[in-house]
């Protein structure tokens, strides 16, 4: 079951707009286990121009659900966000089952798999601004990838689920993907 920590930078989160975010994002929990408890994280953002930004960010166990939209009109940047979720749920779902039918196992249920892992150092300096943990999930190289691609990030560290290793898949200048593999 979600729960909602539902912020609003330069607006004030009415008990519609709260109403409205709760009852759109809850239509993506019939894609997850019932045991499945999380915080929905939503921020809404009103610029200058009376554009809207809608950021929602929904940690789950195995997945981190990442997505955001502007558009002129608050409730419009809602429906977009949602809609993006459900494309992401969908197309890793797909690709889920795809390799568990692949690999011979049957009645695979969806359960998300990834971890947010999102590092940043924006200064020059050899100083750590930002310290992220991540538990590492047994995954292949296309999952992975994958998993790089719907938080956006240009590398993803996993655990190889046949060798146990850690591996990072990263996203080259040219939009491919390179691989790097821990030695012994």
């Amino acid at each position: 079951m979600l729960t909602f920590n539902i912020r609003g930078e330069n607006i004030e989160v009415t008990q519609a707009i709260r109403d409205y975010v709760q009852k759109r994002i809850s239509k993506l929990e019939k894609y997850f286990e019932k045991s499945v408890d999380s915080t929905a994280h939503v921020n809404l953002k009103v610029y200058q121009n009376k554009d809207s930004k809608v950021e929602v960010t929904i940690p789950l166990p195995y997945l981190t659900l990442r997505a955001e939209e502007t558009s002129p009109d608050l409730y419009a940047s809602i429906d977009l966000v949602t809609d993006k979720l459900e494309r992401q749920i969908r197309k890793y779902k797909t690709k889920v089952n795809r390799k568990s039918r692949e690999k011979g196992f049957k009645n695979l249920e969806f359960t998300p798999e990834a971890a947010d892992n999102e590092n940043t150092d924006d200064s020059k300096k050899l100083e750590v601004v930002r310290t992220k943990r991540l538990s590492l999930k047994p995954m292949d190289n296309e999952e992975a990838i994958l998993q790089m691609d719907m938080l956006g990030h240009d590398f993803f560290i996993y655990e190889d689920a046949d060798t146990e290793a850690v591996n990072i898949v990263y996203r080259r200048n040219d939009g491919r993907y390179g691989l790097i593999e821990a030695g012994d």
